[in-house]
């Protein structure tokens, strides 16, 4: 289907805009086809329909660099073949091409998020609970749990249907992992590996699997680390996994820095009318100053002020000791869905998200940036242990993946994971597409109080 959408996509706008060229019609039509097929298999080569590319199908820049490559790999033939069409009308005749791959593959990508997997994971107990607990904990992939395969007789706690188990010691595991697939119709094997489940135990049983028709998947201690940054290879026998490290300098974190200033920059000179309205709002709707300065905590730990539209009373702070008891959250943050300092203007406000523009000076002053963690108070910070001081390792943010997946709904330790997955995997790609997941969020509302 994506194959076809993207052959056609080049093909049909570059031969209506060539047959106008007044050039014999058999050989714009040989061009076009030689052109469209160059594409749709250099496409196949880097692997942008395969089901097994690690990390899903490509995105704009990974159509972008095919669509670049394919134009050295056309001057070559047209060099070689002596043909005569001009720089301009090829690149002109093949521009189509480039949106048409970026959409087939925006539909490609959509039907991989729909078609679900009905995976059966086979492993002892704990390590079975804890990948049934994350996969339903999230729907942004296709996995769906349909049963487990323990190994040996501690009984599973997740609730999933048990159609057999497998014995302490190596025994009829293919056997019992596919009737167990067969009989709850699952379509994929998903091992947890453990101390009774690894090694040759693990090969045979994947022989067996593979045999016996069914797809099988290993789960990694390496959780937390996206696809892109793994890559496998192979020495004396052994599997290795090379694990990229985070973007820390380079390209990347230069555009970032770029895009955090400019959209700073057009922000606060778009949304001047709105930020004055509001800030009128907040002064007429109680008494007090406009905005709330509070210290935070950035980069390397280092403490900053950051400004929001006051949505509290004016002595909120002076109150707060009395209502750590009614603290909601399981973390060091303190949140309350009613806390009785918030405004009638102020609640709005937090709804709408609305309260956090003036930090768009703080990512024009470089103290934030458009995506990141939230920035912690000195209070929540020196309760951090190393694990969570590492949420201070990049720039913290005005949106992030904590605000696109139910914010102030979330516990500490979904918040925590959340951050540090964006520490350790952001790109320039990931940013984009959590700006443009924000507006969602922002019009749902949910978790904002």
């Amino acid at each position: 289907m994506v194959v076809g959408a993207e052959f056609l996509g080049l093909g049909v706008p570059a031969w209506l805009l060539l047959r106008t060229g007044g050039q014999p019609r058999t050989s714009v039509a040989a061009a076009v086809v030689l052109a469209a097929l160059v594409w749709s298999g250099l496409r196949a080569v880097r692997g942008r329909y395969s089901d097994r590319r690690p990390g899903g199908p490509p995105g704009v820049l990974s159509t972008i660099a095919d669509w670049l490559l394919l134009m050295g790999v056309l001057a070559v033939l047209c060099t070689v073949t002596g043909d005569s069409t001009g720089p301009a009308t090829a690149v002109t005749a093949l521009l189509p091409g480039l949106p048409a791959g970026i959409a087939a593959q925006a539909l490609w990508r959509g039907y991989r998020r729909r078609a679900v997997r009905r995976v059966l994971v086979v492993g002892e107990a704990p390590g079975v609970e804890r990948a049934v607990r994350l996969l339903a904990s999230r729907t942004d992939h296709p996995y769906a749990v349909v049963a487990a395969v323990p190994v040996g007789t501690r009984p599973l706690e997740c609730g999933v249907p048990v159609p057999g188990r497998l014995a302490p010691a190596p025994a009829d595991d293919v056997s019992t992992v596919l009737g167990g697939a067969f009989a709850q119709d699952a379509d994929l094997a998903l091992v947890v590996p453990g101390p009774r489940l690894s090694g040759e135990r693990l090969h045979r049983l994947s022989w067996g699997l593979h045999e016996g028709g069914l797809p099988l998947s290993v789960l990694s201690e390496l959780s937390g680390i996206a696809a892109r940054r793994v890559r496998p290879t192979a020495a004396a026998g052994l599997t290795l996994l090379h694990i990229a490290p985070p973007l820390r300098r380079g390209p990347q974190p230069a555009l970032k820095a770029v895009v955090d200033r400019a959209g700073a920059a057009l922000g606060l000179l778009t949304l001047a009318p709105l930020l004055l309205l509001i800030g009128a709002a907040v002064r007429l709707g109680s008494g007090g100053p406009v905005f709330h300065r509070q210290t935070r905590h950035g980069q390397h730990n280092r403490p900053f002020t950051m400004w929001k539209f006051r949505t509290m009373v004016a002595d909120a702070e002076s109150r707060k000791e009395r209502l750590l008891a009614a603290n909601e959250t399981d973390g060091p943050m303190f949140k309350m869905r009613r806390d009785p300092r918030v405004t009638a203007i102020g609640r709005l406000l937090r709804r709408t998200s609305l309260d956090e523009l003036p930090q768009l000076l703080n990512v024009l002053r470089g103290e934030m940036s458009l995506v990141g963690p939230r920035p912690p108070l000195p209070e929540e910070v020196s309760r951090y242990d190393e694990r969570e001081l590492r949420r201070l390792a990049v720039k913290p943010g005005l949106t992030g993946l904590w605000q696109v997946s139910g914010r102030s709904d979330l516990t500490w330790q979904e918040t925590v994971s959340l951050d540090l997955w964006y520490v350790d995997n952001w790109s320039v790609a990931t940013d984009m597409g959590l700006m443009a997941r924000t507006l969602r969020a922002v019009a749902d509302g949910r978790g904002a109080y």
